[in-house]
């Protein structure tokens, strides 16, 4: 008798936010996306663990998921390239579009890569544009060298299933420091670090997150000139009513002077 054909591993996509909504999120930053999701009701979005590798990057985009456990002989092959359709990391990045974000609960494990430089190359081609791992990648001297934002907990040099790990789900919910993710959530990620923005609270986000930005540009001013940090932060009713009639003059000068009839 013939051996079984194994299965072939299938794999979901995720339900990616109009880019037109990706592109309302841009220039909020973490620390303001935290700030205001805790005034919507949603404590706990900072991905604890994970830092910037690459300063001065800022992200915005969908999160493909994926998740490791510890790794178990009876269902995982030893090796890094045996049976490899079988390795789930690879599949995460099949799902792979312009825009995507890959975020991956490795159990803050320090010993195991979960990326090397071949994966995180294969990523960036498709238009993958950062990688949140709580936990390590590989190859550190060639994947720092591809465009990509890195947050993460460390590197090594080890492989992805060389020590304790294994990976075992995709685009399913995961923890990712501390946080729940769930496939096609929106990361905001900068030096302050990654922020998990549920997809349903991300167009209220991007209205109140520009409202507040704007008016930290107008406190900020006054602080520079020396203004009372009582009336400006936060601001008292003076500081409101003299931040609308300030609002209102950037706006009609936006517009530019009125053209003579």
């Amino acid at each position: 008798m013939p051996p079984a054909k194994k299965s072939a591993v299938v794999t979901q996509d995720i339900k990616r936010p109009p880019k037109s909504l990706i592109k309302r999120l841009e220039g909020i930053g973490a620390a303001t996306a935290a700030g205001e999701l805790n005034r919507m009701g949603i404590k706990n979005v900072f991905i604890q663990g994970p830092t910037t590798w690459t300063p001065g990057r800022s992200i915005v985009g969908p999160a493909l998921t994926l998740q490791f456990m510890p790794k178990r002989g009876d269902i995982y092959p030893e090796g890094e390239y045996v049976d490899p359709e079988r390795q789930l990391h690879r599949h995460v990045l099949y799902h792979t579009q312009p825009g995507d974000i890959v975020v991956v609960d490795a159990r803050a494990e320090m010993s195991s890569g979960v990326f090397g430089e071949m994966m995180l190359t294969y990523f960036k081609g498709k238009g993958g544009i950062g990688a949140v791992i709580d936990g390590c990648i590989r190859d550190w001297p060639h994947a720092k060298e591809i465009d990509l934002g890195y947050w993460l907990r460390g590197v090594t040099p080890n492989f992805h299933v060389q020590t304790t790990l294994m990976p075992f789900a995709v685009n399913g919910p995961i923890a990712c420091g501390n946080v729940l993710v769930m496939p096609g959530d929106i990361i905001i990620a900068d030096d302050d670090g990654a922020v998990v923005v549920p997809a349903h609270l991300a167009s209220d986000l991007a209205t109140k997150g520009h409202e507040h930005a704007e008016w930290e540009v107008f406190a900020k001013l006054r602080l520079s000139e020396g203004g009372d940090l009582r009336k400006y932060y936060p601001p008292n009713d003076a500081a409101s009513k003299e931040y609308e009639a300030w609002r209102k003059a950037q706006s009609a000068g936006k517009k530019g002077p009125a053209k003579k009839k």
